[in-house]
């Protein structure tokens, strides 16, 4: 049976915005998120990261650093509060890297939709009842694209490109969340 999901962006949503997150020590959970993929299991969605992660092409960090990092969240989650999510997707590719491997026009940087694709050949996902939830414009262009309601939060880099960004854009936005867990909380009255 096809199961409704969360794809939630990672830095700025979940974790502190840092920009490049190059070293474990800079991975900040936001607080309030663990409660948030919580909840989200409870109300019986997927719960889907999908991330951006040029770094690795642009030669920052190495994929096995991006490994930990997510390790240490899934660790972080399931010790707090029994928090499971229940896949990471990222793209380590951008056209301008450095790293010869991932230097490349892919199809999944978002707000490219191939992260949700490759999300849809590993679980069955009911996309009309799906959200994606994320702090840049380009996640609102992602759900957009894949047909997916958007929450943008105003965590990360949400202010500015709630003020500065979406206005020159065409974008269809469900809701407007202080951040994660006001997001989820929203979802909860559409569940109930």
């Amino acid at each position: 049976m096809k199961k409704p999901a969360a794809f939630i962006d990672r830095d700025g949503t979940i974790n502190e915005q840092m920009g490049y997150i190059n070293h474990l020590s800079r991975f900040k959970i936001i607080p309030g998120v663990p409660e948030a993929i919580r909840l989200l299991n409870d109300l019986g969605f997927l719960v889907i990261v999908l991330t951006n992660q040029s770094g690795i092409a642009r030669g920052y960090y190495s994929i096995d650093l991006v490994r930990q990092i997510h390790d240490l969240l899934r660790k972080t989650l399931k010790k707090e509060v029994n928090a499971t999510i229940d896949e990471i997707l990222f793209c380590p590719h951008h056209p301008q890297g450095t790293v010869s491997e991932y230097t490349m026009e892919c199809e999944c940087r978002k707000p490219k939709t191939g992260l949700i694709k490759q999300a849809c050949m590993d679980f069955e996902i009911d996309l009309t009842q799906s959200f994606v939830i994320g702090d840049m414009a380009s996640d609102m262009e992602l759900a957009n694209q894949a047909g997916v309601k958007g929450i943008m939060v105003e965590t990360g880099y949400g202010l500015g490109e709630i003020d500065f960004i979406l206005p020159k854009k065409k974008l269809e936005i469900t809701f407007i969340a202080e951040n994660l867990l006001h997001a989820v909380r929203f979802l909860e009255k559409r569940c109930r």
